[in-house]
């Protein structure tokens, strides 16, 4: 910690992302261990993120994050929006479909900035907060693989036809793992198959907008 840093907010915002990082919970000592303080020091941390909603305790005294983070969470998608709408509009232009930016929403996929194309006659009409099961369409799908790098397209994006509707095809790729957001980048056309540039263009676009979120 230098001088100009708050070691206290430090800590408290260690405490966030390790309860972030985990399913069920962390204990007091389990904190104090991973963040190498002791209890005490855990416990003050404790009461005062819950007194702002931020950390939420079980009956068994497992710590875990609370409602309050969600407040902070609305603010973030008009940023993420914003930094990744000339990504997206360069994309929209250059296919001629639809694109998107969809990021994880707890088991949905969350559209969270749209571009039209300005030249085409038509195209599919997917609107910002549109959302659907992760394991259904090409955005949903492009953040699955993501998780199991082991199993990602050997190309890095993912192509579907009609799972969302009927006669719709998409492309999407997902978001590199370093720009620290869980999500997608894709087009979505009214085709029977997404043309053979198109996926390696999608890829790109997430590369760009990942660039921007870092």
């Amino acid at each position: 910690m230098t001088a100009e840093t708050s070691q206290t907010l430090d800590r408290g915002l260690r405490v966030l992302k390790l309860l972030a990082e985990t399913d069920h919970g962390l204990t007091v000592t389990e904190l104090s261990k991973q963040l190498g303080v002791n209890r005490t020091v855990v416990y003050r941390l404790l009461a005062t993120l819950e007194q702002h909603s931020l950390v939420r305790r079980d009956a068994g005294g497992r710590a875990r994050v609370g409602v309050g983070v969600l407040g902070l969470g609305r603010q973030v998608h008009p940023l993420v929006r914003e930094a990744a709408l000339p990504a997206l509009r360069s994309l929209a232009e250059d296919v001629g479909a639809t694109a998107h930016l969809t990021v994880v929403d707890g088991n949905d996929a969350l559209a969270v900035a749209v571009v039209e194309p300005s030249w085409t006659d038509y195209h599919v009409a997917y609107r910002t907060g549109f959302r659907h099961p992760l394991d259904r369409g090409a955005a949903g799908r492009a953040i699955l693989t993501g998780r199991c790098k082991d199993i990602t397209d050997e190309d890095g994006y993912v192509l579907t036809h009609g799972e969302l509707e009927a006669g719709a095809s998409g492309a999407a790729a997902p978001l590199p793992a370093e720009c620290g957001i869980e999500g997608s980048v894709g087009v979505v056309m009214l085709s029977e198959a997404v043309p053979d540039e198109v996926g390696p263009r999608v890829v790109r676009a997430a590369q760009e907008v990942a660039a921007v979120l870092r």
